[in-house]
């Protein structure tokens, strides 16, 4: 049973950062900005070469090995996994996305990849096997000095935005959005997920 809930769990965060990729990628090239983080991968992508898969990549190693030493109860076997199967399909997905050349239909498609990235981290969130890098460096920077988590996310969101802007990442309609039905969304899925998946209350 143990085994079984464990493999529920493994196959939750693939389809959770495989959905969560795949929002991402769509919102992020719809032409009307990037989501927060996504920000500063573009910044970090134009300044060094790199794809933005391999860029979303590098930042959350340096994000993970931070939290190793800050706060080493935040990772986990999820935390890894999700990172690798997220970034690896952001690559893949950012190399066959497709826009139209209708504004509407783009800020549509935008709409959706916001969704669905909020959707698919709800789902990895919700297998409980360790926060995503990003989630990590929040909760370890809040519960290691007292802080609320929601102040730190938005100085955190807000340091990304203006990193990622001086770096020549893209600012826009979709990062407001994103920040502000992201939340929702992400624990609406993770209370739905653990009602009807993993058998919770």
């Amino acid at each position: 049973m143990r085994e079984k809930n464990w493999l529920t769990k493994i196959i939750v965060i693939f389809v959770g950062s495989i959905i969560s990729a795949y929002g991402i990628t769509l919102a992020m090239y719809a032409g009307f900005g990037s989501a927060t983080l996504a920000v500063l991968w573009q910044g970090v992508s134009k300044v060094t070469g790199m794809s933005i898969g391999m860029t979303s990549f590098v930042i959350a190693v340096v994000m993970i090995v931070f939290v190793w030493f800050y706060d080493r109860s935040q990772i986990h076997i999820g935390t890894v996994l999700y990172q690798v199967v997220y970034s690896g399909f952001v690559e893949i997905f950012s190399r066959i996305q497709r826009y139209s050349d209708i504004v509407w239909i783009n800020f549509l498609l935008m709409c959706i990849g916001i969704i669905l990235f909020a959707v698919g981290t709800g789902i990895y969130a919700s297998a409980n096997l360790g926060r995503g890098s990003y989630e990590a460096v929040t909760f370890s920077l809040a519960g290691k000095n007292g802080w609320h988590v929601k102040i730190v996310r938005m100085i955190l969101d807000l340091a990304m935005v203006v990193i990622g802007v001086l770096l020549g990442g893209s600012f826009g309609i979709c990062t407001i959005i994103t920040v502000l039905i992201s939340g929702p969304i992400i624990q609406a899925t993770v209370q739905q997920m653990n009602k009807f998946v993993f058998g919770g209350k």
